[in-house]
């Protein structure tokens, strides 16, 4: 079984910065692509950024030069930098990993179950 979990969402001023965490874990074989979506309310979910396995990433035109996404592959995990947060930045952000597990080594996509960021103007 694997597992996604997000971190590091919570209330922070216009501005302001925030990191967000995604662990993936179970019995995974390779990870490839990792990333991050976002959906705010009554709205559709929308990419944000991508990491492949090498590390090249892949931003929203809305986002560049202000996000920066990274990963530990040793650990599993993508990291969400985001500096100079826009009260339109308030979403609820999804991690997901494009992976292989021991048991099913077609690449599946998985996601986490979100982590709300707000930013107050």
């Amino acid at each position: 079984q694997v597992q996604l979990v997000e971190s590091g969402g919570g209330l922070v001023q216009a501005g302001g910065s925030l990191r967000l965490s995604c662990a993936a874990s179970g019995v995974i074989f390779s990870i490839n692509a990792m990333g991050w979506y976002r959906q705010a309310p009554g709205k559709r979910r929308e990419l944000v950024a991508t990491s492949t396995s090498g590390g090249k990433a892949n931003y929203a035109d809305s986002v560049k030069g202000r996000f920066t996404i990274s990963r530990d592959n040793a650990k599993n995990t993508v990291y969400l930098q985001m500096n100079s947060l826009k009260p339109e930045d308030t979403a609820v952000y999804y991690c997901n990993a494009d992976l292989s597990t021991i048991a099913i080594r077609a690449v599946l996509r998985y996601w986490g179950p979100g982590t709300q960021v707000t930013v107050s103007s």
